[in-house]
C-alpha cells in the first residue's frame, strides 16, 4: 500500500510523457529546410549527450565500485547506479522531444500564438513529467529492492532503520553526480557557443542573431537544449529526490514508531505530480491571448493544489511526533511552497525588463560596456537580500513547527511542483530554437514576431525557474545537512567552539569560488576556440560573410569544438565535488566535514543567487534594447549591452546552476558516507 502511491503517480506521469511526446511528433515540421535545421540541432544535442554519458559512465562505475567494496556495501552502490541511470534517462527523453518540438513550434506559429504555445508546452512537459515520473519509479524500485521494511512499525530497530534508509541515500547521490556533470558540461557548451555567436556575429560581423551565415548559431541552439533542458531537468531532479530522501532520513532519526513520517514526503511528491499534470492542461487551455499569464498561472495553480493535497495527507496520515502539533509537517510544507513562489517572484523582479533594475542596466549601456557590467553586477548583489530573508524565515518557521524534519519537509513542499516548473522552464529553449529556425529558414517576419513573443515569456519563466532552482537547492542542501547532523549527532558533539568546525567553515566557504573559477575558465577556453573557428570560416569560405546563395557554414565543426571543450572542462569540477567530502571526512572527521558543508552552503547560496540574477539582468537588458528602446539594434547602447550579455551568460547559465548542484552533491555524499566515518561507525 505505502509504495503504491508513488508507484501509481510515477506510472501516470510516464503515461502522460508518452501522450505528450506522441502529440508533438504528430505535428508537421514545416518546410524541408526547417526540418533540416531542426535535424542539425537534434543530431548535435544527441552527439553531445552520448559523449557526456560515456564519460560520466566511467566515473559512475569507478565510484560505484568503490562504494561496493567499503562499509557502504553493494546495495548502496546499486542504488547509486540506479539514481544516475534515472537522471540520465530523464535528460535523454526530455531533450529528444525538445529538439523535435522546435521546428514544429515554428510551423505552428504560422497559424497563431496558441497552436505554437501548445506545441512548446507539450514538448516542455515531456521533460518535466519525465523528471518526476522516473524519479518516483526509481525511488520505489530502490525501496522495494533494498529497504522493504522501513514502513513497517517494529520490523527493525532504529540502527537498522537508519541503515536501510542509508541505502536509499545512494539513489540521491547517483542522481546528484549525474546532475553536476549535466549542468556543468551543458553550461560550458551552451555559453561557449553563445559567446562566440554573439561576439563574432553581432559585434564583429554586424549580422543579426540566428543568422544562417554564422557557423556558431547551430551550436548555440544545441547548447540551449543541453544546458537548459537536460541540464535544468537533472538539476531539479536531483533536488526533488534529495528533498524526499533527506526527509526520510530525518524521519528515521526522530521517530522509530511513526513510520508515516517516512511515507509523507513520498505521498506529497506523488500528489504534486498530479497537480503538475492538471496545471499543464490548464496552461494549454488558457494560453490563447496571454501566454505569460497562462504559464505563471499554471505554476501558481500547481502550488495551490499541492498545498491543498499536503493538508489532506498530513491530516489523514496523522504524522505528529513528540513535541510538535499534528499539523506541524503541513505548516512546514506550506512554508516551502510559499518560499518557492516568493523567491521566483523576486528573481523575476530583478531580471525582467518590465521592472526598474533591468531598465537601469539598459540605461547604463548608453555609456559603455564597462558601466553595463558594473550595473549588472550591482543588481545581482542587491538581489540577494530578499531571497535570503525568505529562506532564513522559512527555515526558522519550519523548524519551529516540526523540528529538523520540518526543514526537510519545507524542501519537499517547494519541490512538489517540480513537474510543472521544469515543464515551463523547458518550454523556453523550445521557443528560442523556434525563433532561430524561423530566422534561418527565411519565414515571414510575422512568424518570428510570434516566436519572439513566446521567447520573451520564456525569459521570464526561466528567471522564475532559476530562482526556484536556487531556493530549492538551498532547502534541499539544508535538509541533507540536518540529516547528516542527525546521523553523526549521537556520536560527536557539534559545537561552533570546536576548531575543526571553524576551520571547515572557512575551507567550505572557499570551495564555491574555487569551483566557479574552473567553470569560468572552461567557458573561456570553449569560447576562444569557437571564436577562432568562426573567424576562420568567415575568412576562408568565399561568400559566407556576404550571404552568397548556396554557401553554408560548417556548423558541425563548431558543435564538435563545443562538445570537446565541455567534456574536458567538466571533469575537474566534478571530481572536486566528490573528493572533498570523502577526503575531509576521513582525514579530519565528521566535525570538520560538518563545518565544510555549512561554509559551502552559505557562500554557495549567495553566489548562486548573485550569478543567476546578475546574468539574467544583463541578458534581458540587451533584449530590452533590441525591442526598440534606447536606440534599438545597432545603437551604442545595444553594442554595450551585447558585451554585458556575454559576461552575464556564463554567470547565469554555467556558474550559478552548477554551484547549486555542488552544495547538494557535497551534502548528499556526506550523508551517504556518514555511517562509516571515524568516530561514527563505532
Amino acid at each position: 500500500m505505502f509504495l503504491g502511491w508513488p508507484l501509481f503517480s510515477g506510472l501516470i506521469a510516464v503515461l502522460f510523457v508518452v501522450l505528450f511526446a506522441v502529440g508533438v511528433l504528430r505535428k508537421p515540421q514545416g518546410t524541408p529546410l526547417m526540418e533540416a535545421i531542426s535535424g542539425q540541432i537534434r543530431r548535435g544535442a544527441q552527439t553531445f549527450l552520448s559523449h557526456e554519458y560515456r564519460t560520466v559512465g566511467f566515473i559512475i562505475v569507478f565510484v560505484g565500485g568503490a562504494m561496493a567494496f567499503t562499509g557502504l556495501g553493494w546495495r548502496t552502490a546499486v542504488s547509486f547506479a540506479i539514481g544516475a541511470l534515472v537522471s540520465g534517462a530523464a535528460g535523454y527523453v526530455g531533450m529528444a522531444i525538445a529538439t523535435r518540438a522546435n521546428a514544429r513550434t515554428t510551423h505552428a506559429a504560422q497559424e497563431g500564438i496558441k497552436p505554437a504555445l501548445g506545441v512548446a508546452i507539450s514538448g516542455g512537459a515531456v521533460m518535466g513529467l519525465s523528471v518526476v515520473g522516473l524519479s518516483l519509479l526509481g525511488l520505489t524500485a530502490v525501496i522495494w529492492l533494498f529497504a522493504p521494511t522501513i514502513f513497517t512499525p517494529g520490523a527493525v530497530e532504529r540502527a537498522g532503520l537508519l541503515r536501510e534508509v542509508g541505502v536509499v541515500n545512494g539513489f540521491a547521490m547517483g542522481a546528484s553526480l549525474m546532475a553536476l556533470f549535466a549542468r556543468s558540461g551543458g553550461g560550458i557548451f551552451t555559453k561557449g557557443a553563445d559567446m562566440a555567436a554573439d561576439l563574432v556575429g553581432k559585434v564583429e560581423a554586424g549580422i543579426p542573431e540566428d543568422d544562417p551565415r554564422n557557423p556558431a548559431v547551430i551550436a548555440d541552439n544545441v547548447g540551449d537544449n543541453v544546458g537548459d533542458v537536460a541540464g535544468l531537468g537533472a538539476d531539479l531532479l536531483e533536488s526533488y529526490v534529495e528533498s524526499i530522501i533527506a526527509s526520510m532520513s530525518l524521519a528515521a532519526a526522530v521517530s522509530l514508531i511513526n513510520r508515516n513520517l517516512l511515507l509523507l514526503p513520498l505521498a506529497v511528491a506523488a500528489a504534486g505530480t498530479g497537480a503538475s499534470i492538471l496545471s499543464i492542461f490548464f496552461t494549454k487551455l488558457v494560453g490563447r491571448k496571454n501566454p505569460q499569464a497562462a504559464l505563471t498561472g499554471g505554476v501558481y495553480l500547481a502550488a495551490g493544489l499541492s498545498a491543498g493535497a499536503a493538508y489532506f495527507l498530513v491530516n489523514w496520515l496523522g504524522t505528529p511526533f513528540e513535541g510538535y502539533a499534528r499539523l506541524g509537517p503541513f505548516w512546514a510544507i506550506l512554508a516551502g511552497i510559499v518560499a518557492g513562489v516568493l523567491i521566483g517572484l523576486t528573481s523575476e523582479y530583478y531580471t525582467s525588463s518590465r521592472f526598474r533594475p533591468v531598465k537601469k542596466v539598459a540605461e547604463a549601456s548608453d555609456t559603455n560596456a564597462a558601466v553595463t557590467v558594473t550595473e549588472g553586477l550591482a543588481v545581482g548583489m542587491e538581489s540577494l537580500a530578499v531571497p535570503v530573508i525568505i529562506l532564513a524565515g522559512s527555515v526558522i518557521f519550519a523548524h519551529y513547527v516540526a523540528g529538523m524534519y520540518g526543514v526537510a519537509m519545507a524542501a519537499v513542499g517547494m519541490l512538489a511542483t517540480t513537474g510543472m516548473v521544469v515543464s515551463v522552464d523547458s518550454y523556453g529553449p523550445i521557443a528560442d530554437n523556434a525563433g532561430g529556425i524561423a530566422q534561418m529558414a527565411g519565414l515571414d517576419p510575422k512568424v518570428r514576431r510570434i516566436t519572439d513573443r513566446l521567447d520573451a515569456v520564456g525569459n521570464t519563466t526561466a528567471a522564475i525557474g532559476k530562482g526556484f532552482a536556487i531556493g530549492s537547492a538551498a532547502l534541499a542542501a539544508l535538509g541533507l545537512l540536518t540529516a547528516y547532523l542527525a546521523v553523526i549527532g549521537t556520536a560527536v558533539d557539534v559545537s561552533l567552539t570546536n576548531p575543526l568546525i571553524l576551520a571547515g567553515l572557512i575551507f567550505g566557504g572557499m570551495l564555491p569560488f574555487f569551483f566557479a573559477s574552473k567553470l569560468f575558465r572552461a567557458v573561456v577556453r570553449a569560447a576562444n576556440d569557437m571564436i577562432r573557428e568562426v573567424r576562420r570560416q568567415f575568412e576562408v569560405i568565399p561568400g559566407l560573410r556576404e550571404g552568397a546563395e548556396g554557401v553554408l557554414p560548417d556548423s558541425d565543426r563548431c558543435v564538435d569544438i563545443a562538445t570537446k571543450s565541455a567534456l574536458v572542462g567538466m571533469i575537474f569540477p566534478g571530481v572536486l565535488a566528490v573528493a572533498v567530502p570523502v577526503v575531509v571526512g576521513f582525514l579530519l572527521g565528521p566535525l570538520a566535514l560538518a563545518g565544510v558543508l555549512v561554509g559551502a552552503i552559505v557562500t554557495g547560496v549567495m553566489m548562486g543567487i548573485f550569478t543567476a540574477n546578475s546574468g539574467g539582468a544583463l541578458d534581458n537588458a540587451k533584449k530590452y534594447i533590441e525591442e526598440g528602446n534606447l536606440g534599438g539594434k545597432g545603437s551604442r547602447a545595444h553594442k554595450s549591452a551585447v558585451i554585458g550579455d556575454t559576461v552575464g551568460d556564463p554567470l547565469k547559465d554555467t556558474v550559478g546552476p552548477s554551484i547549486n548542484i555542488l552544495i547538494k552533491l557535497m551534502a548528499v555524499i556526506s550523508l551517504v558516507i556518514a555511517p562509516i566515518l571515524p568516530g561514527v561507525a563505532g
